[in-house]
C-alpha cells in the first residue's frame, strides 16, 4: 500500500543524498593547488655567494638598484586540497585556488615535475642569454654568459635574466642604470627573439615584490588585468610585450618620460 508524504517530509527525504554529497565532497581531495606569494631574487645580485649572472668575453659595469625575478609557492602535485582549504584561500588576498593542471601540466611524479621544471628553467636561461645578446648586437660565441640561481625552476624568470644581463653590458646605454636605482620586480616568460609571454600567479608575484621593497613591477601585458587585482599600495605597473619594451619603458622611467601602464 502506498502513502502519501507530507511536503516537509519528502523535502528532508530529497535533501538527504545532496547532503550525502556534500558530506563527501568536503573530505574528498580536489584537482586544485593553493598558491602564496613566494621568494625573489635579484638577478643583479649574488646566489648563495654566487653571482646569480657571470659574463666573460665582453666588459661589465657595476650596477646599482635591484632586479627582482618573483616567485609562488604551491602546493605539491600529490597534496590533497579539500573544501575547506579552498574556501578559506577563496576569501583570502594572500591565497590563490589554481586548477592543478595550471601548475603541474606535465603530470608525473614529484620527481619528473622537479625535473621538467628544471629543464624549462635551463631552457629558459638560455633563450634569456640569446635574446639580450640579440638586443645588444653582440655574437654568443664571443660573449660567455652563466647563469646561476638554485631552488628555482619554470620559465618565468626569463625576462628579468636577460633584462640583468643587458643591464651589466650596456646599462641604459648612455652610462646609467636601467633600474635607475630602484628595486625593480617582474615576471614573463621570454624567447631568443626577445618576445615576453604570460605566466601564472601574477596577483601573488606583485605582493611578494612590494614585500621584498619593489617600487615597479614589470609584468606581461596580457596579464594586466590580473595584476591590478590585488595590486599592492606603492607599486606601479608597467605592461610589456618584448625585451625591447621593457628596456624603453625603464628607459623612460629613469628619465621621466612617459611610462605605459595597465
Amino acid at each position: 500500500m502506498l502513502t502519501r508524504l507530507s511536503r516537509p517530509r519528502a523535502l528532508a527525504l530529497c535533501a538527504l543524498p545532496v547532503l550525502a554529497l556534500f558530506g563527501v565532497a568536503a573530505f574528498a581531495p580536489l584537482p586544485f593547488t593553493l598558491a602564496q606569494p613566494g621568494s625573489t631574487a635579484n638577478v643583479l645580485g649574488d646566489d648563495h655567494g654566487t653571482p646569480v649572472i657571470s659574463i666573460k668575453g665582453a666588459p661589465t659595469r657595476p650596477t646599482e638598484g635591484e632586479l627582482r625575478m618573483t616567485t609562488i609557492v604551491a602546493t605539491g602535485p600529490t597534496a590533497d586540497v579539500g573544501v575547506g582549504d579552498v574556501i578559506d584561500s577563496w576569501f583570502r588576498t594572500d591565497r590563490a585556488v589554481l586548477p592543478r593542471d595550471s601548475v603541474y601540466p606535465s603530470g608525473g611524479s614529484e620527481k619528473e615535475i622537479e625535473k621538467h621544471n628544471l629543464d624549462d628553467m635551463r631552457k629558459s636561461q638560455d633563450s634569456a642569454v640569446d635574446a639580450a645578446l640579440n638586443y645588444l648586437g653582440k655574437k654568443p660565441g664571443s660573449v660567455d654568459v652563466t647563469l646561476h640561481l638554485a631552488d628555482v625552476g619554470g620559465p618565468s624568470a626569463g625576462l628579468f635574466f636577460a633584462l640583468g644581463i643587458v643591464d651589466k653590458l650596456d646599462g641604459d646605454g648612455s652610462g646609467g642604470d636601467l633600474t635607475g636605482g630602484r628595486t625593480v620586480a617582474g615576471t614573463g616568460t621570454i624567447q631568443a627573439n626577445g618576445e615576453v609571454g604570460a605566466v601564472g600567479g601574477v596577483s601573488l608575484k606583485t605582493q611578494a615584490a612590494r614585500r621584498d621593497g619593489a617600487t615597479v613591477f614589470l609584468v606581461p601585458k596580457a596579464e594586466c588585468r590580473e595584476a591590478r587585482a590585488e595590486l599592492p599600495k606603492g607599486l606601479r605597473l608597467i605592461p610589456v610585450t618584448t625585451l625591447k619594451s621593457a628596456v624603453s619603458s625603464l628607459r623612460a622611467l629613469e628619465q621621466g618620460h612617459k611610462v605605459p601602464s595597465c
